[in-house]
Parts: structure tokens; C-alpha cells; sequence
């Protein structure tokens, strides 16, 4: 086994992965911001709760990037991984199976027919609750002082002897329009496409947590919020980005562990975020 290879037999993956962050000087919190995850995930990799993790290839990704940043051997450790899952795996062979029970057979048809029906009434609930939560479309709001320069009409300005100006449009309808057009600029429709799997999290301006946890290869994702948007990624160059149909460009940005801590404007101009993650 990979434990005694390195001269510790019987030690295993919880036992190694944290005398490794001790020896680092780090605390599961420090190496959770480190690594850009939440510290529940670096805690069940520590007590070897993989079921809680999701499929193996989530397992095995986070013990490759754990194992980089405290100095284990990546290798080894999801080597004992696969070895500890092939022998937990029980024998359903040696499983003993009773008798089939006549009245239980007679009871299987009603029961198939109810969980038929509550299927039925979910999907129609969801295609209901769906259709009701259709975003409505925005519409601008029309300043009242604002109407004279609709109809091609300005409104008379008064001078100080009491005259009127034609042609001057009062301050008031200029600075609503301005107020308006921010409002409108101030949304941007983010769209994550996943060639890899990949960690993710999303922010809006207000702080607001859009997206947060691990998406699947092949998979993706669209969001809207207030710009600019603040996007963490694991696995960035898995990671496909557009804002208002534009597509983001990540050069440069991407960090040599191939993570990524990103701020995005409403045009799609990405630059490198400062600061902590807000916790939304």
C-alpha cells in the first residue's frame, strides 16, 4: 500500500493529510482559503468522509489539490484511496435473500400506482411553480419631467429677469435619464459552460452569493446579477465564460494551480479581484 511505501505503515489518508498541514503550520481554515473551498470539504477528507464528497472523481481531484499544497504525494494518496474504496466494496453475493412473499406481491401493484400518482403531481407542480417564476421583463422608467424632450418640444427655461428661454431642457429630466441608463447598465447575464470539472463561486456587487459549489464536466450554468460580478474558479481553464453574450477573456489571470479570482464588468472586461470572497 501507498502508507507503506513512504516507511508509515498503517497510517491512512485522514491521518497523512493532516500531519502534513501541521507540519505546514496551517490551520483548516488557512488552507481553505488557500485552496479557495470550504473548510467542510478539507475536514472530510481529514476524517475519510469520501461518501459525503460526491463521485470519486470530486475525491480524487480535492486529495490531488490538498496533497500539492501541504506537500504529500498526490500519487500515493489516491492510490490508498482506491485501494480503501475496493475494500470496503461488500460481497452481495453472500447477501441472503428470503423467500418472495405472496402478500407482499399483492401489495406491489397499489403501491407502484401511488408513487405513479405522487410523480405525476411533482412534475405537474414543478411545470406550474416553473412557469410562474418566469422573470417579467424590466420596463424603464419614463421621468414625467422628461416628456417635452419625447415629443421633440423643450421646455422653457426662465432667466433671471423672469423671461422665458425656449430650447432648455430642465436639469431634473437629464439627471433621470442618466439614472435610468445606470439602472440598465448596472445587470450583467453571466453563462459558465464546463469542459472539467471545476470548483465555482459567484458574487454580485452587493455581495450576494449567485453560485456556489462544484459543477460536473459538461455541464452549465447561467446567472444574472448587479455588475461587476465577483467569480472565483478551481479549475479554470475547464471553465468557459460570457457576460451579455460576450465572451470573457482570462489571460493572464489564472493562477500557475490553475484556480482563478476574477472581477467582472457589465461589458465583460475581466480583471484580477482584490480582497477576500465576500460570505454572502
Amino acid at each position: 500500500m501507498a502508507s507503506e511505501a513512504d516507511g508509515e505503515p498503517g497510517r491512512g489518508i485522514g491521518a497523512r493529510l493532516r500531519s502534513a498541514r501541521e507540519k505546514k503550520g496551517l490551520t483548516v481554515l488557512q488552507a481553505a482559503e488557500k485552496l479557495h473551498v470550504d473548510a467542510r470539504l478539507l475536514e472530510s477528507l481529514e476524517t475519510e468522509d469520501f461518501a459525503s464528497l460526491g463521485a470519486p472523481v470530486y475525491v480524487r481531484g480535492h486529495l490531488r489539490r490538498y496533497a500539492e499544497l501541504i506537500g504529500e504525494s498526490p500519487a500515493q494518496l489516491q492510490q490508498l484511496y482506491e485501494d480503501t474504496t475496493h475494500t470496503a466494496r461488500p460481497d452481495l453475493t453472500r447477501i441472503a435473500r428470503s423467500a418472495p412473499d405472496s402478500d407482499s406481491s399483492r401489495l406491489m401493484v397499489p403501491a407502484l400506482l401511488i408513487l405513479v400518482g405522487f410523480a405525476l403531481a411533482g412534475i405537474l407542480w414543478w411545470v406550474l411553480t416553473l412557469q410562474s417564476g418566469k422573470p417579467q421583463p424590466v420596463r424603464g422608467l419614463t421621468p414625467a419631467t422628461a416628456v417635452p424632450a419625447a415629443t421633440g418640444a423643450a421646455a422653457p427655461a426662465v432667466t433671471a429677469d423672469g423671461a422665458s428661454t425656449p430650447g432648455a431642457a430642465p436639469p431634473s429630466a437629464s439627471a433621470a435619464a442618466n439614472d435610468a441608463a445606470v439602472t440598465t447598465a448596472g445587470q450583467a447575464q453571466l453563462a459558465l459552460r464546463f469542459s472539467a470539472p471545476s470548483w465555482v463561486e459567484v458574487y454580485d456587487a452587493g455581495g450576494r452569493r449567485l453560485l456556489h459549489g462544484v459543477e460536473a464536466a459538461d455541464s452549465a450554468r447561467t446567472l444574472a446579477g448587479a455588475a461587476p460580478l465577483r467569480v472565483v474558479l478551481g479549475n479554470a481553464p475547464g471553465v468557459a465564460l460570457q457576460v451579455n453574450g460576450q465572451a470573457v477573456a482570462l489571460e493572464g489571470l489564472v493562477h500557475h494551480d490553475g484556480s482563478a479570482h476574477i472581477l467582472i464588468d457589465g461589458a465583460g472586461r475581466a480583471s484580477a479581484a482584490h480582497g477576500g470572497v465576500p460570505r454572502g
